[in-house]
């Protein structure tokens, strides 16, 4: 099991090979296991590795074997684990000819050798599969498709569409100079206007990526030939752990958990599994736990003033977020994602034959629409998540009465966990989830956009001390070794910007009155999205605005800017962009920068926030790494981590001036945007280093209580013998004075905090005076 990990983007700038150079820096930080991302071979030129595209080897532009045995040794050395991230859903399409296993199947069809291995419905097409790909200028009257032309490649006759290349069936095409439109009428593939992936593909994807086909890992032979060389990193002892990328997009995670722990003799696993509030991961999985999102929400929650809820929800307009949610995901079942709805009722109709199609497809659209979670898991003998499934039939009759005879027929087999309908229902509700939450209404609900994150719900605003301690007993009794993080490469905004937004509930009239004179200096169509952008620049914004690896301010603000917008997909979209929109909100970023009237108020913002929102950073990534589970660091987080939404959380890391910091050993608290994060990394080194030394003292949980003054403001708790002690509602202890005569009930003995190496007799205004965090161990 690891202790603790520490997250690293492997890219072809940042191979395999410059990761095992980076091992002797990161064991010096304290951490004890390095966590990559996927490392198999993916798509030419990708950037993330998330569109594998063989299985059986690694990817060469990533560092190939020889960079694996690398990493692998070096970790070996230092007494290091690897845990590396797998993507079992689905493999890369973009570029088929880089897929053997996509191209056999375009080359032969439903009778390919891997034709198997993905989830085609060939019955609804004419036993042909549809590619997405024709643009709108190439579509003819009559059926065919301009810009076609055959090329002789290096595996045979190919047929291509502008520089987009697909294998010719062989016996369809005698050479270059056929027709290439009665060539194409004779394949088994239809190269179909891009249009047409909402409502008519027959092949199953990764949420609505067409280059992203998903894969059929539930069965056999499809799993073994998946997992050839995932089973040979942990046989020859290479890797030590896996982390499952988007479980519930499979057919049964159970059972593909179960196959894995047989072929990895049991190796350390955890799931990237969203949970909704209240909700529970099933016991029944072989893994350790989730990657750490439900721990990341419960952590930004107890930082954030209760008090701030009501000014900030009349603020933003009272905007009902579950009816919100509802609408978005309707919105997605029937556009983007009409493809998968309409597959999971022909489905049905296999077993429910008097089901109409239109009344099928309008009830579970609306089922999928109320879905209260991301999935259920039902099978032939696993009932997990049923109650959801009541709920959301409950929902949807309530909803939709005129649908109720279409429900009460459904049902019975919406309850089948044999049923092929019911099984596609189950891998569908989570897609539809995440595109309407997460890609959508994340960018619409502008009332405290720090609490707008993954695996969050953005309704629960905020978590009380003693609820905090609750979940985290539960935690340390169910899940001891399941992740927690802060930033990952797929959170919408960094930990330090949540850090200093979450700033904004303590102060919501401050913040109002800001935003304000912002939108009369800047007005913009939709105040609400206005407030989303201000809000982003506030959390991010630099110490440094000119030029820093991987791009400036400027581009990284107008690159958030063009992505919320179009997610939110309200004004504009990325398909049907609105340009006079797009202008207003680019025109109200280069005024954040440009214009003098609106930098005051931002400076007077920053002014407040700053300084407290680092003391957020602090005491949120002290506790996440001292808190029940194993702390990964995101890379780079161990300075102060203002990214926001990918691709700008994945830009380069400068870990030369991280090696040279740690070097230098602890310095004092700087305040201000010109701290590089000194005072956190001396935290993250810290706490690292106590967990790995020092396992002994992490081996229970109870809350630490204080009384004084200002006791509401400090979070403390004891992990068997290292106390945790952090600051919250940092604002308001300013405001009021300080802490007083406030002191923490320390458990008895002589205690020292690690951070200062000074004794305590638990008196937080001496304890606390040079950072707004404490790690105390007994002297004895």
């Amino acid at each position: 099991m690891p202790v603790s990990t520490y997250r690293l983007q492997v890219s072809a700038e940042q191979d395999l090979h410059v990761v095992a150079d980076l091992l002797p820096h990161l064991h010096d930080l304290g951490a004890d296991w390095v966590y990559l991302s996927p490392i198999l071979a993916a798509e030419p030129g990708s950037t993330h590795g998330y569109d594998v595209v063989a299985h059986d080897h690694l990817d060469p532009e990533r560092g190939g074997e020889e960079g694996l045995a690398a990493v692998s040794a070096a970790a070996r050395a230092l007494g290091m684990g690897v845990l590396v991230d797998i993507v079992p859903n689905h493999v890369g399409v973009a570029t088929p000819a880089a897929d053997p296993w996509w191209w056999d199947v375009l080359r032969h069809g439903r009778g390919a050798e891997h034709a198997d291995a993905f989830d085609v419905d060939w019955d609804t097409a004419g036993q042909r599969l549809r590619i997405p790909v024709v643009g709108d200028d190439d579509l003819r009257p009559d059926g065919g498709v301009d810009h076609l032309s055959l090329v002789e490649g290096e595996g045979g006759l190919e047929l291509h569409y502008w520089d987009q290349a697909f294998p010719v069936a062989p016996g369809t095409a005698s050479g270059p100079d056929d027709d290439p439109q009665q060539v194409h009428a004779r394949q088994h593939y239809e190269l179909v206007d891009w249009h047409r992936a909402d409502d008519d593909l027959n092949y199953r994807r990764f949420f609505a990526v067409n280059t992203l086909a998903a894969v059929r890992v539930e069965e056999p032979e499809v799993f073994a030939g998946t997992h050839v060389e995932i089973g040979r990193w942990l046989r020859e002892g290479l890797v030590d752990g896996l982390r499952v990328d988007h479980p519930d997009g499979l057919r049964d995670p159970r059972g593909y958990l179960d196959d894995l722990a047989r072929l990895t003799d049991g190796a350390y696993v955890l799931v990237e599994k969203i949970l909704e509030p209240g909700e529970r991961l099933p016991t029944s999985w072989a893994c350790e736990g989730t990657t750490g999102y439900d721990a990341l929400a419960l952590v930004d929650r107890v930082l954030v003033d209760p008090a701030g809820e009501g000014p900030l929800e009349e603020l933003a307009g009272r905007v009902d977020f579950h009816a919100m949610v509802h609408d978005l995901k309707r919105e997605v079942a029937d556009g983007i994602l009409g493809s998968e709805t309409a597959r999971i009722v022909r489905d049905l109709r296999r077993d429910v034959p008097r089901l109409s199609t239109a009344r099928g497809e309008d009830a579970v659209a609306e089922l999928l629409a109320c879905f209260p979670v991301y999935r259920s898991y039902l099978t032939s003998t696993d009932r997990d998540g049923e109650e959801h499934l009541t709920q959301a039939l409950e929902d949807a009759r309530a909803r939709r009465p005129d649908l109720a005879a279409t429900y009460d027929l459904l049902e019975p087999w919406l309850r089948d966990g044999t049923c092929d309908g019911a099984r596609r229902f189950q891998q569908t509700s989570g897609m539809v989830m995440a595109k309407g939450v997460e890609d959508c209404a994340f960018y619409r609900h502008s009332r405290l956009t720090s609490l707008n994150e993954v695996g969050g719900d953005p309704s629960v605003f905020a978590l009380p001390v003693d609820g905090f301690h609750d979940a985290m007993a539960e935690r340390h009794r169910e899940w001891p070794h399941a992740m927690t993080t802060l930033s990952t490469h797929d959170t919408k905004r960094g930990e330090d910007v949540r850090a200093r937004i979450h700033v904004l509930a303590e102060a919501p009239h401050r913040w109002a009155d800001a935003l304000e004179r912002l939108l009369d200096l800047v007005p913009l169509p939709d105040p609400g999205f206005a407030s989303l952008l201000w809000q982003a620049a506030i959390g991010a914004w630099p110490a440094d605005e000119g030029e820093r690896p991987g791009g400036d301010w400027r581009s990284r603000l107008h690159g958030y800017a063009e992505k919320a917008m179009r997610e939110a997909g309200d004004r504009t979209t990325w398909t049907e962009p609105d340009a006079a929109y797009e202008d207003a909100v680019h025109a109200a970023v280069d005024a954040a920068l440009d214009r003098e009237d609106v930098r005051e108020v931002v400076a007077e913002v920053l002014g407040w926030t700053v300084d407290p929102g680092w003391s957020n950073a602090l005491t949120a990534k002290l506790v996440a790494l001292t808190m029940p589970g194993v702390p990964d660091v995101y890379q780079g987080s161990e300075l102060w981590e203002q990214s926001l939404v990918d691709p700008d959380n994945r830009r380069p890391v400068d870990h030369d001036l991280r090696r040279s910091m740690l070097a230098a050993g602890p310095g004092a608290l700087v305040g201000g945007l010109e701290d590089p994060g000194a005072a956190k990394l001396h935290v993250v080194t810290t706490a690292l280093r106590l967990r790995r030394d020092r396992p002994d003292l992490f081996t229970s949980y109870a809350g630490v209580g204080a009384v004084g003054e200002a006791a509401d403001h400090v979070l403390a708790f004891d992990r068997g013998g290292a106390v945790t002690v952090a600051t919250r509602l940092p604002l308001g202890l300013l405001e009021r004075g300080g802490w007083g005569d406030t002191r923490l009930a320390l458990p008895d003995g002589r205690w020292r905090d690690l951070l200062t190496d000074r004794l305590t007799d638990g008196a937080l205004e001496t304890l606390l005076s040079a950072y707004p965090v404490a790690l105390l161990v007994r002297e004895d």
